[in-house]
């Protein structure tokens, strides 16, 4: 008897990432609308595509896609549909936070994804308006015109996004982090700030996936414990790599944190014990996976190793 073949989350990224990049290509664009005689000002179209397409991990987009498989019913096509636009939803929140965490009125950083930031590359108005647009338009993919999309799974999709992205998800977190430089935060301080400005949006591309699907409450649960871990797991190595890797291997400023006091689990832990809490939320992460009774867990899994392994 032949077993099944092993899982190839380089196969399955290179697959859905395909989907990803060509939607958001097609999404973030000049486009004239019905009834109207102009479209999108060129110039900031640009800035736009500049902050979002050729480049990043694109993890967010890849653990709604996987998210939405582990959850859904065979052959779901509108669910399906509502998948790929949450995932190019919440890659366009996620670029608009890094445009203006870039801006010098926040990090003031010069190199994001290999490449000058769009302050640098554009202009701070330019950027501004950017990050305003790209916010704006992950909205407008949740809630397309036709019946792609049903109205209940739109409400609830923007929900999600909306509570990720604001001041008790990710806006929320990005202003305790800047009020604590050059401040000690304890570990339950820290948590808290990263559980926020980072987790908060990973998590919600867990559950913006199962929102597309059919998960029971059961499996819904487990899968937002998993989106906690893994969010946290991925700050966790975020911080570690700051110190460890060079700017050329992160495609942004390496050491920035230290350089602006920033409280890090680095910082609180050392290296040695952060790596390790890092490993410990690989495992709650998996643990949560077995505690949701689905399935097709194998690209979830595969994408919270690839978080704590990661070199960049």
């Amino acid at each position: 008897m032949s077993s099944a073949p092993a899982f190839s989350l380089d196969a399955w990224s290179r697959a859905h990432l395909t989907l990803v990049e060509v939607a958001l290509s097609r999404w973030v664009t000049v486009e004239v609308l019905p009834g109207q005689s102009w479209g999108a000002p060129a110039d900031l179209v640009q800035a736009m595509r500049y902050a979002v397409l050729d480049g990043g991990k694109r993890l967010r987009p890849l653990l709604v896609m996987a998210a939405f498989e582990a959850a859904a019913a065979p052959g779901d096509a509108l669910g399906g549909s509502a998948a790929l636009r949450a995932a190019c939803a919440v890659e366009l929140i996620h670029a608009y936070s890094l445009v203006h965490d870039d801006m010098p009125c926040m990090d003031n950083d010069v190199l994001r994804r290999g490449k000058p930031t769009v302050h640098v590359q554009f202009g701070e108005s330019a950027a501004l308006l950017a990050g305003d647009a790209l916010q704006a338009l992950a909205f407008e993919l949740l809630t397309p015109a036709d019946a792609s999309v049903p109205l209940a799974v739109q409400a609830r999709l923007c929900g999600l996004l909306a509570r990720a992205a604001g001041s008790t998800g990710m806006a929320g977190g990005q202003a305790i982090d800047l009020a604590s430089v050059g401040h000690a935060l304890d570990e339950q301080a820290l948590r808290h700030m990263h559980q926020l400005k980072t987790g908060a949006l990973l998590q919600a591309s867990v559950m913006l996936g199962a929102a597309c699907g059919d998960a029971s409450a059961q499996a819904q649960k487990a899968l937002a414990s998993y989106g906690q871990a893994l969010g946290l797991a991925f700050q966790v190595v975020d911080d570690v790599l700051d110190v460890t890797a060079d700017s050329a291997t992160l495609g942004k400023t390496a050491g920035k944190d230290a350089e602006h006091g920033k409280p890090t689990y680095v910082s609180l832990m050392g290296l040695e014990r952060s790596q390790c809490y890092a490993h410990d939320l690989l495992s709650q992460a998996h643990a949560a996976l077995a505690d949701s009774g689905l399935e097709h867990t194998a690209a979830l899994a595969a994408l919270a190793d690839m978080v704590v392994q990661r070199s960049h």
